[in-house]
């Protein structure tokens, strides 16, 4: 149990892993009926903020949730009146994107930043148009936001954290705690600042007196990197293989260091002289301990310095100071935890050093390396990038002794088998990536149609509408007759909807289940306000979506479907429709 909440503190200890994220495109399965929660409103999905605004430009800042992103040609930026002078938007590269149906793409995850030249000083409305997707398969209609430029040139910072960020940071510090070079120092640091007086209120003084200083070395490095780092634009610059590249290489080079090919540490110089002064310090005294503080935030950074470049890097990106600060102040906190809980008379509760932190020591490794390939993937092939996943999952099964056939004690045999599977999932990868296969969570692809499959449903059944007028009488004449009815909710430029329409409502299975069925197409292409209005009406933020109207002309709610789902499971969707007519 205590290596199961070690390894969840690291996990959360690497937040630049979201930056990483390998884009995929899962499929909906039937536990996830009438899904509609599963997805954000799309002003909560894509925030927009209006960063700065100058006499020469405008700075703005588009937040996409994680899980959802962004198309480069679906911006559009006007200005009201018209005649107001704006410059080309300046958007940095994108991440390629490559669909069957559509082609390359450019899409933006996380954070972007744009710049729009400006020639006219005078007060006007902006209105910026764009549209995006969630990874899951819903696809947003063009959404337009109105913003108000005035003519003096005000910045307006945006302060995107809250206070679940903040917990994450501290659950990250209390995490690092749990590594080989910090962890050993607790006995010895306790034993400096508290001089034996562990217990009651002056050893928990004595050890605030010691994390303060520490975390407040970290905030000010967080402040100064939300303060500067925008500026530096590296969310942007993140896009190009000069930045990539280099930052994928530190990485793998710390995992190399975790997995204990050479050892990470200060310059013996530099160390010397910390060691020096913290020796000199007078222990017992809140300023000695305030004193220790701020030389261990030193002394520290070294070993934690690739999760500390993560957040750093998550940190610049956001353009906020106070943000930046209390975060990792927060991550200060974190790490000095464990401190207070010894100088407070529990060190009996805290785990003892170990043949685990070797463990602990390696899934950083393993992490790190993982978060290098991560980055790496926005510059390479897909191909490529699903080879060097099968790599990582290949060795890490290797070393958890997947080919080693001899007797093993029960706990270690649990573990021989997820190696096994990681190897299995690495040859599936290779094989994958060999055949032209892309994604890393369906390596080996879907299977084509064989020869003898009955033929593709005639789409001539389906009929197309696209107003309100046309859906309530296609409705009112279905319920007259007592015909069921589906309604599939589409758009050109959303790709799932492609998916779903060649191979889902193509499927053999599926036709043959929706026999009896009046099949209508909501085309929303146009995303007109008459059709955004009806998205209200039945509560929908885009396509694709499925549903079905029993013959008394009422909709089956619960099996609704929201976003992609492939074949199979949308057959048996049908068949559970089926039963409720």
């Amino acid at each position: 149990m205590r290596r199961l909440l070690c390894l969840l503190f690291l996990v959360i200890a690497l937040p630049a892993t979201a930056a990483g994220l390998l884009e995929s495109r899962p499929s909906n399965t039937l536990g996830s009926i009438n899904n509609s929660a599963d997805f954000l409103p799309v002003r909560e999905a894509f925030q927009l903020s209006l960063v700065d605004s100058t006499p020469q430009s405008i700075k703005l800042r588009f937040v996409a949730t994680e899980g959802y992103y962004l198309y480069r040609h679906r911006f559009q930026f006007r200005a009201d009146p018209a005649d107001v002078g704006l410059g080309a938007a300046q958007l940095p590269k994108g991440e390629q994107k490559h669909d069957e149906y559509f082609g390359d793409v450019e899409v933006y995850h996380g954070i972007l930043d744009v710049e729009l030249p400006r020639t006219d000083q005078r007060a006007f409305t902006l209105a910026v148009t764009y549209q995006g997707c969630a990874d899951k398969g819903l696809c947003y209609p063009p959404e337009t936001e109105r913003l108000s430029i005035d003519g003096i040139g005000a910045p307006t910072t945006a302060h995107i954290w809250n206070w679940r960020e903040l917990a994450l940071f501290f659950l990250a510090g209390l995490g690092l705690t749990f590594t080989p070079c910090v962890l050993p120092m607790l006995p010895i640091l306790s034993g400096v600042v508290l001089r034996g007086q562990v217990g009651g209120l002056r050893g928990f003084n004595l050890s605030l007196a010691y994390v303060l200083p520490m975390a407040a070395c970290f905030a000010l490095l967080g402040a100064l990197m939300g303060m500067f780092g925008a500026q530096l634009n590296l969310q942007a610059r993140l896009q190009s293989a000069w930045v990539l590249v280099p930052f994928a290489m530190f990485f793998a080079v710390f995992a190399l260091a975790m997995f204990g090919v050479f050892e990470l540490k200060l310059p013996h110089a530099i160390s010397s002289r910390l060691d020096r002064i913290a020796g000199r310090t007078e222990g017992g005294s809140l300023w000695g301990a305030a004193v220790l503080g701020l030389v261990s935030s030193l002394l520290v950074s070294p070993c934690v310095s690739a999760p500390l470049a993560g957040a750093l890097l998550y940190i610049s990106a956001s353009g906020d100071a106070l943000g930046g600060g209390l975060k990792l102040f927060m991550l200060g906190l974190g790490m000095g935890a464990p401190l207070l809980l010894v100088a407070t008379g529990g060190a009996a509760w805290l785990p003892k050093s170990g043949p685990w932190l070797i463990q602990v020591k390696n899934a950083i490794g393993v992490l790190l390396l993982g978060l290098a390939i991560g980055l790496l993937s926005r510059v390479l092939p897909g191909q490529i990038t699903l080879l060097l996943i099968g790599l990582l999952a290949g060795g890490v099964g290797l070393f958890m002794g997947a080919l080693e056939f001899v007797y093993k004690p029960p706990r270690k045999r649990l573990g021989q088998l997820l190696g096994m599977f990681l190897l299995f999932y690495a040859l599936a990868c290779w094989y994958g990536a060999f055949s032209g296969q892309t994604d890393p969570l369906n390596p080996i692809g879907q299977p084509h149609m064989i020869a003898g499959n009955p033929q593709p449903q005639d789409t001539g059944a389906w009929q197309t509408i696209t107003t309100p007028t046309e859906l309530d009488r296609v409705l009112a004449d279905a319920r007259s007759t007592a015909t069921p009815l589906l309604l599939d909710w589409y758009a050109d430029w959303c790709i799932s909807c492609k998916v779903i329409e060649h191979e889902v409502l193509n499927d053999a299975n599926v036709v043959e289940r929706l026999k009896g069925y009046r099949l209508i197409r909501f085309d929303i292409t146009a995303s007109n306000a008459e059709q955004r209005t009806l998205l209200d009406r039945y509560k929908l933020f885009g396509p694709p979506a499925l549903m079905f109207f029993g013959k008394d002309g009422v909709e089956r709610a619960d099996v609704r479907v929201i976003g992609e789902i492939n074949a199979k499971d949308f057959a048996e969707r049908v068949a559970k429709a089926n039963d409720r007519i």
